[in-house]
């Protein structure tokens, strides 16, 4: 099918607000703007979204969270404990399909806004309120950032080195979310297609982490014994890490079956060590990680990572190489598969991913980074000729 320029986005004449601050509701709707949907973005006159003055890298303006997390959108700066204000937010609620909230705990309340009350009003709407812990349970009211909710729900515990606890370097408790809400707030577009009804979905980040903890939960739950961090690897599996090589590099390796243990060992000419019990089986394997650790990174240091990786790939091998995050700009996947695009903000364009999944046939609309408050006097006047036009309809 062609991407020809007629071809409709698929989200295009969807219509999201969004009360949204730092990364998992930004994110997410990010991605739905990449899809084509209008997204209203309404900060806090004084300020904004506390993510624009983290830094000013992009172009000493922006920084590298927003310009990561806001193109494409239309900000409105709206004081909501002003009640003219607040009369906006009730008109463009009126008229969305989709709101989605991850301020405070109780702020929606606050406001004379909660989610029930939402939904009672407006039935086609759908509704995201995003917690750090949910409702019901004594964590409610806790203010929640990524580090906090990694570190509540136990990411932390298996990430590091045993006895020096780590956060993972992305922030995944918000990502994770941002991923739910995306993705649920399609099934939901998707559900009022066939019952004309709108939904009401609570997502918190302790579940999405909780969630993400799968194959650690059950370890604990079955066997009583929880897994020991083990840096650049996997408590539940060996070989699998990082090891130097001998041009200073480091190569990545990993084997995720006994047959893979089998082929690694003919690679790094220790056939001895597939015919030897202690290291028959992953679970055994584990247990001797150090001597099975201490063989491989002795094989990697005497080869080059170009010839590690040649080898590795010869038999079957998964491999990688150490990158930085200046090696990922510089990626030539990324660069050979065109995953770079240009966004607009007031001072210039800049590069951006394009987002990870799209159908061939879908138009990705590469919108502007806006400014705090850029689109407030067009949304009130939208507003107000919307209502006009009530008016004389009405009369």
């Amino acid at each position: 099918m062609s991407d020809g320029p007629s071809r409709r986005a698929p989200l295009e004449g969807v219509t999201v607000v969004s009360l949204e601050q730092a990364i998992s509701a930004p994110l997410a709707t990010r991605h739905l703007a990449d899809l084509g949907a209008r997204v209203i973005k309404v900060e806090r006159p004084d300020g904004g979204d506390s993510t624009r003055h983290y830094d000013t890298a992009v172009n000493g303006e922006f920084s590298a969270h927003f310009v990561w997390l806001n193109h494409g959108k239309e900000s409105a700066a709206l004081n909501l404990k002003d009640p003219d204000d607040l009369t906006v937010l009730i008109g463009l609620i009126g008229r969305a399909d989709v709101l989605i909230s991850n301020l405070a705990p109780g702020a929606l309340e606050r406001l004379g806004l909660g989610i029930d009350d939402l939904a009672a009003a407006h039935e086609r709407l759908i509704v995201v309120d995003v917690s750090g812990y949910g409702k019901g349970g004594p964590l409610d009211d806790k203010r929640a950032y990524d580090l906090l909710v990694q570190s509540e729900g136990g990411a932390c515990s298996i990430t590091g080195e045993a006895g020096a606890p780590a956060k993972a370097g992305i922030p995944i408790a918000d990502v994770g979310t941002a991923m739910y809400v995306y993705s649920t707030v399609l099934a939901a577009l998707y559900d009022r297609e066939r019952t004309g009804r709108g939904a009401v979905i609570e997502i918190a980040m302790l579940d999405v982490v909780a969630e993400y903890m799968g194959f650690a939960l059950n370890q604990v739950i079955h066997t009583g014994t929880a897994p020991t961090p083990v840096g650049m690897g996997s408590p539940m599996i060996a070989p699998y890490g990082a090891y130097p090589t001998a041009d200073g590099q480091t190569a990545v390796l990993g084997t995720t079956s006994d047959s893979e243990w089998r082929r690694l060992t003919t690679m790094i000419d220790r056939p001895d060590l597939a015919a030897d019990e202690r290291y028959s089986r992953n679970s055994l394997r584990v247990e001797h990680r150090a001597e099975v650790d201490a063989v491989v990174g002795h094989w990697c240091a005497a080869h080059t990572l170009a010839q590690i990786q040649a080898a590795a790939d010869a038999n079957g091998i998964g491999n990688a190489r150490y990158n930085t995050v200046d090696d990922l700009v510089k990626h030539p996947q990324l660069a050979a598969r065109d995953r770079w695009r240009e966004v607009g903000t007031p001072t210039g364009d800049v590069p951006a991913l394009r987002p990870p999944a799209v159908a061939r046939s879908w138009p990705i609309r590469s919108g502007s980074v806006p400014g705090l408050g850029e689109h407030t006097d067009a949304i009130r006047a939208e507003l107000s000729s919307a209502a006009t036009q009530s008016e004389i309809s009405g009369s």
